[in-house]
């Protein structure tokens, strides 16, 4: 039982992470690095998760649910922090559990974080798909709008009212598979380029947001606001599911849909082993992309309600929303319509790039360390990158793009996010009763253990308010995660393989 729980010394972490010719090219400076988490971070959350939050749980007091959720984010972040600047090796709470926590433990969270990012960047691909399809629908050829039929931009298990107001139901979503294909094979090119474009990306998602608060401002209807936290009540949305909407449920329950939109700054710890001076720059990259992006969702969201009502984002504006909400309510604003969709399509690609980045980097560091086939850690000789299992996922998450409904990879991508979170602020009051190495210039988490365990409580609220659903599929997924831990990761982990060596032969042992 005890060899489940193995732990990998940090001088073994270390040494991998400069390993010569299997080492990953360091590229990233800490703006770099906030850069990448404001690019995975303002995307879907923001342009989507918003509306559906709204619609569901919370009306106008989603902007709480945003608070909510940054804070549990604060929290967390400070212990991301701690982890990333003492281990700082490709593979995030995966690594951190496997130094602190032990094998089996760093297996879970490992198998966990697979799930956060193909889901999360399927979720990211289906909304990539909804605004590309509006885009599209501001060209017309002969008066027609040049959109793709609805049935080929939803999942066969989603039902939509068409033109006519007749329902009907899709047959897959090939934008969003497509989106998948290209941002994979800019991956396999190298983070370094990548880098340089999501840096472009961000600056102009950016602005965008903030355009649109400052634009929107003037045209929010006080009646919209009125009342801020709508009395408790119980909503069945078109599909049939039932949310508790309004009160304090509604508010937890918005902030662990919207939890979704901080899935960014997490991913960006994956990349501590491309990163120039690690120690210095994660803590900067994590806690600093997170600051700004919180500020800018709660201003956000403020306005997008203030400007449209609950009903308008339960059924006309529910997709798109964005769009929607300045081509009905904005007068005179037609061209910022075109130039949000767009910009918000382009934003979108920066997170969908973040996302199946850090995907690939954990199955890279599992895959290093015997838990998965060797396959997934071979890097390619030119882009040094781990292309193959950038090419297992174009398939894996190409698959649930275009498959799977936004809702259903949307929450489990929650789910799965808050899980890992909880799992690391344990880790750091773990963490902090070990004997592990310290540098003065390693960054420490303050007020511990008050800071990690606020940050399982905020967690763990917002998990119990995903419902009992998401919960059975999580518990599914780790079944899952089991079976192949018992079955390969097991006898092929090089921590286990390596401890068996060192074991003297049993006559051995008998003679002594």
């Amino acid at each position: 039982m005890t060899q489940l729980f193995i732990k990998k010394p940090l001088k073994v972490i270390l040494n991998q992470a400069e390993e010569g010719e299997r080492g990953l090219k360091r590229t990233l400076t800490p703006f770099s690095l906030i850069m990448m988490g404001i690019g995975a971070i303002i995307g879907a959350g923001l342009f989507i998760k918003t509306a559906s939050a709204a619609a569901d749980n919370a009306g106008p007091s989603v902007t709480i649910g945003f608070i909510l959720a940054g804070l549990g984010c604060a929290f967390a972040g400070l212990c991301y922090a701690e982890f990333a600047s003492k281990i700082p090796i490709a593979g995030s709470a995966y690594t951190y559990s496997y130094a602190i926590l032990g094998e089996l433990v760093a297996w879970i969270i490992g198998w966990d974080l697979i799930l956060e990012y193909a889901l999360g960047a399927a979720t990211v691909a289906i909304a990539w798909s909804q605004y590309f399809n509006k885009l599209l629908g501001f060209i017309t050829i002969n008066g027609i709008p040049l959109a793709i039929p609805d049935q080929l931009c939803h999942s066969p298990f989603e039902s939509f009212m068409n033109a006519s107001q007749v329902m009907e139901h899709g047959i897959m979503n090939i934008p969003a598979l497509l989106s998948v294909i290209l941002i994979s094979l800019l991956l396999i090119r190298g983070i370094s380029g990548s880098a340089f474009v999501n840096n472009v990306i961000v600056f102009l998602k950016v602005a965008i947001v903030i355009l649109f608060i400052i634009l929107g401002w003037p045209f929010m209807d006080p009646s919209n606001h009125t009342p801020f936290i709508p009395p408790p009540s119980v909503y069945v949305d078109p599909s049939g599911i039932t949310h508790d909407f309004g009160g304090l449920p509604g508010i937890l329950g918005a902030a662990g849909v919207v939890f979704f939109a901080f899935i960014g700054f997490d991913a960006v710890s994956t990349a501590a082993q491309e990163t120039i001076n690690p120690k210095r720059a994660m803590p900067i990259g994590i806690l600093g992309s997170l600051i700004v992006c919180t500020v800018l969702y709660i201003l956000f969201s403020y306005v997008l309600t203030g400007i449209a009502s609950t009903e308008d984002f339960r059924y006309a504006g529910k997709e798109a929303s964005v769009t929607y909400v300045i081509e009905t309510y904005m007068t005179g604003y037609g061209w910022l319509a075109k130039l949000v969709t767009l910009a918000i399509l382009i934003g979108l690609s920066s997170v969908l790039l973040v996302l199946l980045m850090a995907q690939s980097r954990v199955f890279y560091s599992m895959s290093r360390d015997g838990l998965l086939p060797k396959m997934f850690s071979d890097i390619h000789t030119r882009f040094r990158t781990p292309y193959k299992s950038n090419i297992l996922f174009v398939c894996v998450v190409g698959f649930l793009a275009a498959f799977v409904p936004g809702p259903v990879v949307g929450n489990m991508t929650s789910i799965g996010t808050l899980f890992a979170f909880t799992l690391v602020c344990a880790g750091i009051i773990m963490l902090r009763r070990s004997n592990f190495s310290e540098n003065s210039d390693q960054f420490k988490t303050p007020f511990v253990p008050f800071v990690p365990i606020m940050g399982i409580l905020i967690c763990g609220i917002m998990i119990i308010s995903l419902g009992t659903l998401n919960w059975i599929r999580l518990i599914v997924w780790m079944g899952i995660g089991l079976v192949i831990y018992f079955s390969y990761g097991r006898f092929h982990s090089h921590m286990q393989t390596k401890n068996q060596e060192l074991k003297p032969p049993l006559h051995k042992h008998l003679d002594n």
